[in-house]
């Protein structure tokens, strides 16, 4: 009994310990997103004194000049929010219809090559995508998919080696039965309509999972939509036209209008997450199971 009790009371103090280092940790990585959200709502004609901290997370006057200046029409900025949608959105579209196709023909068919072919993706993918970034500019100016034609160059990038994000999808499709399977194909069902009717209605987690990493690639891109759409202020996305407004001269100014079409890109995002959270989760673990 008393064995018993001190494991109860060790567990106590360490479960303490645990809840106070998680709330320490949530509140350092909460802190810079919270002073982007109050700086949103300071205006960018007032005049601030840093003296601490606490000057710069409190506003001293609330005002919405910034989420006006973005939204009024003065700047592109809804453009650039349209072109960083319309991008995000066909790729996440594309790259889930083709991850899907290879992870189910990995997952069910046996054929000659198939463990090199898995291998060899494997390895290519542990190499980071901005090596290729020089090449990738240059055979893109050379069909005419560079700033005016930024916006296609960036889904047809984002959409081309989708194929090998295989790994977690795969995993998925492997904790399916193949027993159903086989029983639609001797019913006389094809490989698509055993595909479209009966795998993908029980694939929601992971179809979800596998959107919404799509949708988040080209939704946060920089680097790359930089290369691409260099010179070319209709074809920026958010992230290339605000850090843009950064290397102004009135960086001060610009600052709350930064952290204004911050706030603006990030609500959807948030939004998709916490109304698919469930999914994601379930995609993730399913996933894992089996690679």
């Amino acid at each position: 009994m008393a064995k018993e009790t001190s494991m109860k009371q060790k567990r106590a103090i360490g479960n303490f310990f645990s809840y106070v280092l998680l709330i320490v940790i949530s509140l350092i990585w909460l802190f810079p997103f919270v002073g982007v959200v109050l700086n949103s709502f300071r205006s960018y004609k007032a005049e601030v004194e840093y003296g601490g901290m606490v000057d710069y997370l409190i506003p001293k006057t609330f005002s919405l000049d910034s989420y006006k200046f973005c939204l009024d029409g003065g700047t592109n900025y809804l453009r650039w929010y349209l072109n960083t949608l319309i991008i995000a959105f066909c790729v996440s579209i594309l790259q889930t219809i083709i991850v899907l196709c290879v992870s189910y023909a990995l997952s069910r068919m046996r054929f000659k090559g198939r463990t090199f072919l898995m291998r060899f993706w494997l390895i290519l993918g542990m190499f980071p995508g901005f090596l290729t970034m020089i090449c990738l500019y240059f055979l893109l100016k050379q069909i005419g998919l560079t700033q005016a034609g930024a916006i296609p160059g960036l889904i047809l990038v984002g959409v081309a080696s989708s194929g090998m994000g295989y790994y977690v999808c795969k995993g998925y499709f492997d904790t399916i039965p193949k027993a159903l399977d086989e029983a639609a194909r001797i019913d006389g069902a094809s490989r698509a309509r055993v595909f479209l009717t009966m795998t993908i209605p029980m694939s929601k987690p992971i179809i979800i999972y596998a959107a919404l990493v799509a949708f988040m690639g080209p939704w946060c891109d920089y680097v790359f939509a930089s290369y691409v759409a260099f010179g070319h202020d209709a074809s920026y996305n958010v992230a290339v036209a605000m850090y843009r407004w950064m290397n102004t001269g009135d960086y001060q100014g610009y600052f709350t209008r930064f952290c204004a079409g911050g706030v603006l890109v990030a609500i959807p995002i948030t939004i998709l997450f916490m109304c698919l959270q469930r999914y994601y989760v379930e995609g993730v673990t399913g996933g894992a199971v089996k690679g």
